[in-house]
């Protein structure tokens, strides 16, 4: 088994949803929390999350224990931020991992199954970035391993890891595990998978 590092992405300031999202709930669980939950089913330990806009308020109601939160004070450039701010982090606390596997607060459709799929095939293939595809793109979940570190204290904006990803297409896999990779970004797309999960 590989050392990994879950890094949870949540230092945005949800502008499109028009309201602190990570705090919006489904079956009275807020979203940090289902990804979290999630989190901590599949890997116990070094599970860190990071965290922006409305830090104090978030924080405040993430009951999960054994998180550690990451600051971004340069949430407002954009997701890549935030990668780069769990890189720093790792390096100045002198904290080892073989890989990152990278969440988003928005995406609570994510199963445990989904995200061991992608654990089992990073410990077959530890050189390998293990990531998702969203119709003929990659993105996250993704767990990234710990050769590309250095490579994603480079990146900017909101559309950073993604340009990392492309650029890097001949190093990726795949698992074959479905997964439904919705985010939510609006309160209309909250209130589509509110109804469909009903």
């Amino acid at each position: 088994m590989k050392n990994l590092a879950v890094l949870v992405l949540a230092a945005g300031k949800s502008s499109r949803m028009k309201s602190i999202k990570q705090l919006e709930k489904i079956n009275n669980k807020t979203l940090i929390e289902i990804t979290l939950e999630t989190a901590k089913k599949v890997t116990p330990k070094n599970i860190f999350c990071v965290l922006g806009a409305n830090t104090k308020k978030i924080q405040k109601e993430i009951s999960i224990k054994d998180v550690q939160i990451i600051y971004n004070k340069n949430f407002e450039s954009g997701l890549s931020s935030s990668i780069v701010a769990g890189v720093h982090h790792f390096k100045n606390e002198k904290l080892k991992f073989d890989g990152i596997l990278i969440l988003l607060a928005d995406q609570p459709a994510i199963t445990v199954f989904y995200l061991q799929s992608l654990i089992d095939k990073f410990n077959l293939n530890p050189t390998k970035i293990v990531a998702s595809v969203y119709h003929h793109n990659y993105g996250v979940p993704v767990i990234i391993p710990q050769c590309y570190f250095t490579d994603l204290l480079d990146l900017k904006g909101d559309r950073g890891a993604k340009h990392f990803l492309m650029n890097h297409k001949e190093c990726i896999i795949i698992s074959k595990t479905n997964a439904n990779l919705v985010d939510l970004d609006s309160k209309e797309d909250l209130d589509f998978y509110k109804n469909q999960i009903k």
